[in-house]
């Protein structure tokens, strides 16, 4: 009977290690639950104003109107990790994990001067050498939200804005972008990667979480929750601009036909009227908030009950959106009666 209980005893502790090892992983039905759980702490819906159309038939032309609306959706899943093509968020692991990881060695890795796999793993330093202790590296992946698509489906009713991204479309993946995101090329001489203030994830000089430049996997961070939130404001801070050293696909407008859609500009650090975040693992949350909280007084700091033991992260990145329903061939103009974002 004893020998018998050291096999069922071997399965479990493996299993326990396997599910320490992806502590923070999440799936597709429960970043949906959560997405929907946060939906009126986050979303953020109101009328704004009138749009005003021109519609023409036979018998002739006439105004038409329809109530412009504003909201924020959920675009992106942005997951930061340990291990190239080790994304926390299961079907995307299982669907394009392997093909980021072969991609990455296979195409880029003669050009780096490291293997590419070699540079993630937490942090750097060991215990005789304490200078690197807070240095971090991660990978990081902006993944079309599940319930994107849905957005561009309901959006003829006229109350809910097409969003600008497409369902589990991966519009940044930092294996494929392994030269930039490892070796800080070109944005090492970005003034941004050297002047302190510009461009911090926080208040310089009191308390900063680290800078947006350069956006790389690289940050210098004690506290790995912060680290995690800096790559993934970078991560965010290229695929909603175009023209940017990176390998990515960047955010375009929606092509509804159905309504005329005022999308979201850049994502700005500390910024809720460009874009707020929503934690879905380690510790999943039901409200949106910009990165850079002062905890100076706090006694757990922003980082307390979010560590995750494997290093991974995910949150939800909200962008807000104003639209209207086309009530004619030809839109003619608009007027707001409240500001929004508000």
């Amino acid at each position: 009977m004893r020998r018998r209980c050291f096999p069922v005893l071997g399965l479990a502790v493996l299993l326990q290690v396997s599910a320490a090892s992806h502590a923070a992983m999440v799936t597709t039905p429960g970043i949906v639950a959560q997405t929907t759980a946060a939906t009126f702490a986050c979303m953020r819906w109101m009328p704004v104003g009138v749009c005003f159309w021109l519609r023409c038939s036979l018998t002739g032309c006439s105004v038409r109107t329809s109530l412009k609306v504003g909201h924020y959706n959920p675009d992106l899943v942005v997951s930061v990790y340990n291990e190239l093509g080790g994304n926390p968020w299961a079907e995307i692991r299982a669907t394009l994990g392997l093909a980021q990881r072969t991609a990455a060695t296979g195409l880029l890795g003669s050009f780096l001067p490291v293997p590419v796999d070699s540079a993630g793993n937490r942090t750097e330093g060991t215990g005789d050498r304490k200078d690197h202790r807070n240095l971090v590296f991660r990978e990081t992946d902006a993944i079309g939200h599940p319930l994107s698509t849905l957005s561009g489906v309901v959006a003829g009713v006229g109350l809910v804005c097409a969003s600008q991204t497409t369902s589990f479309f991966p519009y940044f993946q930092s294996g494929l972008d392994a030269l930039a995101w490892r070796q800080e090329i070109p944005e090492i001489f970005y003034a941004a990667s050297w002047v302190p203030g510009l461009r911090e994830v926080g208040t310089f000089p009191l308390q900063t979480w680290g800078s947006v430049h350069p956006r790389t996997g690289w940050t210098i961070q004690a506290e790995e929750p912060k680290a995690a939130a800096v790559t993934a404001q970078r991560a965010g801070d290229i695929v909603t601009r175009i023209g940017q050293p990176h390998v990515y696909v960047p955010l375009t407008g929606p092509s509804s036909g159905s309504q005329r859609v005022w999308p979201p500009g850049p994502l700005v650090e500390k910024n809720a009227r460009t874009g707020t975040w929503q934690m879905l693992a380690p510790r999943p949350e039901a409200s949106c908030n910009v990165f850079g909280t002062n905890d100076l007084v706090g006694l757990s700091g922003w980082g307390g009950g979010r560590v995750d033991v494997g290093g991974d992260y995910v949150w939800n990145l909200w962008r807000p959106y104003q639209c209207c329903g086309r009530r004619g061939q030809w839109f003619l103009f608009d007027i707001n009666w409240i500001s929004y974002p508000p």
